[in-house]
């Protein structure tokens, strides 16, 4: 199939013969955060450097959700469908509330300012996990360039009761990040240091503790070739969706690489969506892409 690399046969089973790599919309700087909303039928999806979340519908196209947006990098959902946030301009993670008001989640800890929240995922028990790299303070183009106070740090936030905890401190650049679908198991991307070209970029898997608050065992799961992980989503039966150099590499749970969907430019993080959360929407550098697979992603909080 054109734009398809099958490297297992399973993959054959994965990806539809009459499905085409579409675009839906281009001209961006760099796209980041998808989010989809089922109840909307609507996808959230941030143009980060123009500072603004933009809003894609099957019948209206793109329209601009929010600006500005704090330079708004990664996005997901409360277990009350709320959309929650990273903020690269105000280093924290924030809420938007059902009314529209947004809360300031967690901008600190210990008292030091975080550095530019990343990529989030919320956990069934509603406890908010994201990544804290230096990349949004390193330069002016994504947010403002200012000193770090802390080091890159992995972090679990209960909004329960406003306790913030890392969970893991020996990345040099943490981004995206997502469970598996039973939650024991969490994928994290190490992006290197300033996102260069690093030997320390891989996908690393950790186990979850039975309480769910703690991380262990952390290995190497998976090298992309070429460039490195940056978003990523699980499917139902566990498969890794990750992003890449080249497009969008799928992973099986024992971390064997089953096959491809090439992609024109660099893929800096992607969603399932649509009806059956069977459509894959796919950040291309300037460009939203979307694809229908025979595989559906893993069900949200």
């Amino acid at each position: 199939m054109d734009g398809i690399d099958i490297i297992d046969p399973r993959f054959n089973s994965f990806v539809l013969p009459n499905a085409p790599l579409e675009v839906l919309a281009t001209g961006f700087r760099w796209l980041e955060g998808p989010v989809w909303f089922a109840d909307l039928d609507c996808l959230l999806v941030s143009d980060l450097p123009n500072n603004r979340i933009m809003r894609w519908t099957e019948s209206g196209g793109m329209s601009v959700f929010r600006q500005p947006s704090d330079y708004a990098n990664g996005h997901t959902r409360d277990r009350e469908g709320r959309l929650i946030g990273c903020s690269h301009l105000g280093r924290c993670i924030h809420r938007t509330e059902l009314d529209g008001r947004i809360t300031v989640l967690v901008d600190r800890y210990q008292g030091k300012r975080l550095n530019s929240p990343n990529d989030i995922v919320v956990k069934r028990d509603g406890t908010i996990w994201f990544s804290d790299p230096l990349a949004g303070i390193l330069t002016d183009y994504e947010g403002g360039k200012r000193e770090a106070e802390l080091p890159p740090n992995l972090y679990r936030f209960d909004p329960r009761d406003g306790t913030l905890s890392v969970v893991a401190d020996d990345f040099q650049s943490p981004n995206g990040l997502c469970f598996s679908p039973d939650e024991r198991r969490l994928y994290v991307s190490e992006s290197g240091i300033q996102f260069a070209t690093d030997p320390t970029q891989h996908l690393r898997v950790f186990d979850v503790s039975a309480d769910g608050a703690h991380l262990s065992n952390a290995r190497i799961f998976y090298k992309v070739d070429p460039g490195f992980t940056d978003g990523l989503r699980c499917d139902e039966d566990g498969n890794i969706w990750s992003s890449a150099g080249d497009g969008v590499h799928c992973i099986d749970p024992a971390g064997t690489l089953l096959g491809k969907i090439r992609v024109p430019f660099t893929v800096s993080n992607l969603t399932f969506g649509g009806r059956h959360r069977s459509r894959l929407f796919i950040c291309g550098s300037q460009t939203l892409y979307a694809i229908y697979v025979n595989r559906r992603g893993a069900q949200q909080p």
